[in-house]
């Protein structure tokens, strides 16, 4: 199994994080198998595209949330990775787990 799960849609709150916030998240290395992406789909000309990066944000984005990181941005990154026999990937973490007020 490459990812923890794949779900079609994103369970947690909308964070309005723009481009410019996810630079300033520090990327740290996440297991792939510990990632839940939020997309159910892959298009192939993206994930063989070299230069698919070339205008984005080098490392992907995930979302931790109760818990479980979700994968929010770089499906076809993570799969390069698994294809290339990778287990990790550098990945921007925002922890809304951290961010929510505390019950």
């Amino acid at each position: 199994m490459i990812f923890k799960a794949v779900q079609g849609a994103k369970p947690y709150p909308d964070h309005a994080f723009s481009t410019r916030d996810w630079a300033n998240v520090p990327p740290r290395s996440v297991r792939l198998d510990e990632l839940i992406t939020t997309k159910r789909e892959l298009a192939l000309d993206k994930l063989l595209d070299e230069d698919s990066t070339f205008y984005g944000d080098l490392f992907p984005h995930a979302v931790q949330w109760d818990g479980e990181l979700y994968l929010e941005d770089g499906l076809h990154r993570a799969v390069r990775a698994a294809l290339q026999q990778r287990h990790t990937l550098h990945v921007r973490v925002l922890d809304l787990d951290e961010l929510r007020p505390k019950r």
